[in-house]
């Protein structure tokens, strides 16, 4: 497919409203330059569907998953404007057959879907299996105002709080910010999950792209009590990481970074996505900075009675 991954760069430099992880520069920091691919549909010159592919080998085995730091992937379908709704299912079902003939043979297939794909069907048919999942959307960020008053009065009390208690800067450097969330984590026994050669991939590429920033609250004694890396493109920007410093949480500073963010991505971006959690705090607080609830699909199927196998006993080896 390494024809249609060409075709897919030039198709990635003359769209500016895709979401930020379909973008050809940001799997090539994500995934490696050659180590992801496309499906496609190109009956001629316009590609008209299309889903990035990320194979990891693990052992012997083949996994289609997402790369790490990366909320979705999946099928992403480029309607004709004249398709009536009628036929907006048979037109799904069209493309996502071509693309899922194109998926290469694996092992095992994990990945998330885009909140707006709310046709899997044909994915069931071909065996796949589906679990709901949540983000929490700020839609139409170019109104602040309004935002801000859509805030539950708790979130605007600590917003309010923290301006007092903090300063707001941006551009925290790679390595400092990755320190700071390693350190964060470390305080609360938890190692960190992503490597800072990653990292730092990502935040060369989205700064070089102009699609991501950091920001951070700082005490008067030069504390950080907390950090955001946003990533955007136009149709969207994301709460990638959130890094907060468990001995200066109730200062709220967070809050308040995800309002200057906002402020900040007004024009840039069209929605702010919180990535969405499962856990019921982190969901709760969410809620109150006004957002919407959006269901996606996660979209699995697993090929091989040995890697179910296998991947039974790592969880449990994980859990224990």
């Amino acid at each position: 497919m390494s024809v249609k991954r060409e075709r897919y760069r030039d198709f990635c430099r003359s769209k500016c409203n895709l979401p930020v992880f379909l973008y050809d520069w940001w799997l090539d920091a994500v995934c490696g330059t050659d180590n992801w691919d496309i499906a496609a549909v190109i009956p001629d010159t316009e590609i008209l569907a299309f889903m990035p592919l990320y194979t990891k080998k693990v052992l012997w085995f083949n996994i289609l998953i997402l790369p790490q730091l990366t909320q979705f992937l999946g099928p992403w379908i480029n309607y004709p404007a004249d398709l009536k709704e009628t036929n907006r299912a048979e037109y799904d079902k069209k493309m996502m057959n071509e693309l899922i003939a194109q998926i290469p043979r694996n092992h095992f297939f994990d990945q998330n879907f885009h909140f707006s794909i709310s046709n899997w069907l044909p994915f069931y048919w071909k065996g796949y299996k589906q679990t709901t999942r949540y983000t929490y959307i700020v839609e139409d960020i170019t109104h602040t105002e309004r935002i801000f008053n859509n805030f539950t009065p708790s979130k605007r009390k600590n917003i309010n709080k923290a301006s007092e208690i903090v300063e707001v800067k941006f551009d925290l450097s790679a390595d400092e910010f990755y320190d700071h969330h390693s350190s964060t984590l470390k305080k609360q026994g938890v190692e960190i999950s992503y490597s800072r050669e990653l990292f730092k991939r990502i935040y060369d590429s989205s700064y070089s792209n102009n699609s991501g920033k950091t920001i951070f609250a700082v005490d008067k004694e030069g504390r950080i009590h907390s950090a955001l890396f946003v990533v955007w493109s136009k149709y969207s920007a994301y709460d990638l990481i959130s890094s907060i410093d468990p001995d200066h949480k109730n200062s709220e500073s967070a809050s308040l970074l995800v309002w200057e963010m906002i402020k900040f991505l007004s024009g840039k971006a069209y929605r702010f996505d919180f990535e969405g959690s499962m856990i019921e705090s982190v969901e709760r607080s969410f809620r109150q900075f006004g957002t919407v609830q959006k269901a996606y699909f996660n979209i699995s199927k697993c090929n091989s009675l040995s890697y179910r196998i296998f991947r039974n006993i790592r969880e449990r080896f994980r859990r224990n």
